[in-house]
């Protein structure tokens, strides 16, 4: 993976417009003020989301227990949230949770959030930012290994 910087704010307006239009800026998080661009997930991976999502869906909110969402941004601050924040796959949030939906974002930790690896991705380096949020569970699914 390659690592660029882009200093000419044009550049970096119209790459963001670009991404929007697109619909490419969906996954892409913000890591301490540093924008972090995914690719789209691959096939593969936007079906393992969707039947965790189902099953997770039929166990928790058909059950009253609270709510599953495919992708949601989770940050660390109320004032500013967009300054820092990560997208799991999945994250579910029971009513008993100690985070607190803002609408755009949750403020705290899910009580269970899904990370499935990509090649090349950055998924265990959130690892950190979810044990200080309070993240109560964390599923990590390796494709590579095929292992939990």
């Amino acid at each position: 993976m390659m690592l660029t910087v882009i200093d000419d704010s044009n550049v970096e307006s119209r790459l963001r417009e670009a991404r929007a239009r697109s619909g490419g800026d969906r996954y892409d998080e913000v890591w301490e003020g540093i924008s972090m661009m995914a690719p789209m997930p691959n096939h593969e991976h936007q079906v393992l989301v969707g039947r965790l999502t189902r099953v997770l869906d039929e166990i928790v909110t058909d059950q009253e227990l609270g709510s599953v969402v495919p992708g949601v941004n989770i940050s660390d601050r109320v004032d500013g949230w967009d300054l820092n924040y990560r997208v799991p796959d999945v994250a579910v949030f029971l009513n008993t949770t100690r985070a607190v939906n803002h609408d755009s974002f949750w403020f705290g930790g899910p009580d269970f959030a899904v990370e499935i690896t990509s090649p090349d991705d950055r998924s265990r380096e959130k690892l950190d930012f979810y044990g200080k949020i309070g993240t109560r569970e964390l599923l990590i699914v390796d494709r590579e290994s095929w292992t939990l």
